[in-house]
């Protein structure tokens, strides 16, 4: 087979929807039984082999364990950042933003200009305000803490 020829059979291989499609490139460029036992375990894994792929309770649970926050309460280890905010444990998104700017319009070094001792207390306070709710709102949208 020639460059030209495995060149239009890539282009295709783009192009068409099936691009994981191994009986094509097994007929393309021979069998090599590795590469045919890689694209079996793939396919099973993505349950693209008829119904021999993962089972439904093990895709449910896999998604499930990545939901972001879909259990409703947070994890144990949220409890100092939503005491740092000053909102109940478990506080609603708007909630915790509207104290996170709060606390930030309070405690911004920048209103502390003229006192050096203030400004590094408004400086540490400040980076543990937004250390807090950086937690709070990672394990909202991604689920881990």
């Amino acid at each position: 087979m020639g460059i030209i020829d495995r060149l239009s059979d890539v282009i295709r291989s783009y192009l068409s929807e099936d691009s994981f499609s191994y009986e094509k490139k097994k007929r393309a460029y021979g069998a090599d039984s590795d590469l045919e036992a890689a694209y079996e375990e793939l396919n099973e894994f993505l349950g693209r082999d008829g119904g021999r792929g993962a089972s439904s309770d093990f895709k449910r649970q896999f998604h499930n364990a990545d939901a972001p926050a879909a259990s409703g309460a947070p994890p144990e280890a949220l409890r100092p950042a939503f005491a740092e905010l000053g909102v109940p444990f478990g506080a609603d998104p708007g909630a915790c933003k509207t104290a996170y700017k709060k606390l930030l319009k309070i405690h911004h070094p920048d209103r502390h200009a003229g006192h050096a001792e203030n400004m590094r207390k408004a400086t540490e306070k400040s980076t543990r305000i937004n250390a807090a709710y950086e937690r709070i709102e990672r394990w909202r949208s991604t689920g881990t803490v």
